[in-house]
C-alpha cells in the first residue's frame, strides 16, 4: 500500500527575514502555522520539519511535530526534502510544502496529492490560481507560470509571462508553491545539475522542465500568501489578528 509525506523544508538562512520559520505571530511560530495547516490533510499518512537548524528542530519538537535534522548545505528545499525521505522508504508520494504558507489551505494539499495520485505521466504536481492585478503580474516575487491544453507546465518565471503584445488577451497564473512528487521523480530531479533557468530565476522547478520532466498543474481558486519579504509578514499578521 502507498504512503503519503507531507515534508515542510525549514531553513533558518533567509536573504530577507532571518530566522523565518520562528518568527511568531499571535505567540505563535510561522512554522507552527504551517504544520498545523498541514496536519489537517486527510491524505497525508505522515507530516515532517525538515530543517538545517537546531532552534528550529526544538521548536517543531515542543509543538509535537515530528522533525528531521538536515545538512546546511542543500541549495533549495527539495534537496533538503530528499534527505529527509531517504529515512522513509515507505513513503510513495511525497509532498513538498513550503514553510512560508501559514494560510495554505488543506483542500488545495489535497489536490496536489489527488494530482499526482492519478496521472501516471506526470512526475510533479503543483497548483496555480489566476491573477488579475497589475502589481502582481509585475512582481518578481509573484512566480507566473504558462500551461499546456493538457495542463502541464512549459514554463515558471519571475518575468511577466506571456509577454502582451496584443493585450487583453491573455490570461496569468500565479504559482502556488507547493509540489507532489512520485518518489522516484524527486530523487531523480535532485540528481540533475542546477541548468542556467534554474540559477538565473531561482525556481527549482525549472530544473524539472530542462531535463523533460513534467509537471502537471491545477487552478484553483485560493490565493496563496507566502512570506518572503517584512511586507508580507506584516500582511499576514494582520490578517491572523482578525481570526
Amino acid at each position: 500500500m502507498s504512503k503519503t509525506a507531507i515534508i515542510i523544508p525549514a531553513r533558518y538562512s533567509s536573504t530577507r527575514l532571518e530566522g523565518k520559520p520562528l518568527i511568531k505571530v499571535c505567540d505563535k511560530p510561522i512554522i507552527q502555522w504551517v504544520w498545523e495547516r498541514a496536519m489537517q490533510v486527510k491524505s497525508a499518512d505522515e507530516v515532517i520539519i525538515a530543517t538545517d537548524n537546531q532552534n528550529i528542530y526544538d521548536c517543531a519538537k515542543s509543538f509535537g511535530a515530528k522533525a528531521e535534522m538536515t545538512s546546511p548545505n542543500h541549495k533549495c528545499g527539495s534537496d533538503r526534502i530528499v534527505e529527509a525521505a531517504k529515512k522513509y522508504p515507505e513513503f510513495t508520494y511525497i509532498i513538498n510544502l513550503q514553510g512560508d504558507e501559514p494560510m495554505i489551505n488543506p483542500e488545495c494539499v489535497e489536490e496536489v496529492i489527488k494530482l499526482i495520485k492519478e496521472d501516471n505521466s506526470a512526475d510533479i504536481s503543483t497548483l496555480l490560481t489566476e491573477i488579475s492585478n497589475t502589481d502582481e503580474i509585475n512582481d518578481p516575487n509573484c512566480v507566473k507560470c504558462v500551461k499546456d491544453i493538457n495542463g502541464y507546465a512549459l514554463y515558471f518565471s519571475r518575468s511577466k509571462i506571456p509577454f502582451e503584445r496584443n493585450s487583453g488577451i491573455a490570461k496569468f497564473y500565479k504559482h502556488i508553491g507547493i509540489y507532489g512528487y512520485k518518489r522516484e521523480s524527486l530523487f531523480k530531479m535532485t540528481q540533475f545539475p542546477q541548468p542556467e533557468t534554474e540559477r538565473a530565476e531561482s525556481l527549482e522547478q525549472l530544473r524539472a522542465l530542462y531535463y523533460g520532466m513534467r509537471i502537471k498543474t491545477s487552478v484553483v481558486k485560493y490565493n496563496s500568501i507566502g512570506i518572503d519579504t517584512i511586507d508580507d509578514l506584516n500582511s499576514f499578521r494582520k490578517l491572523a489578528e482578525m481570526k
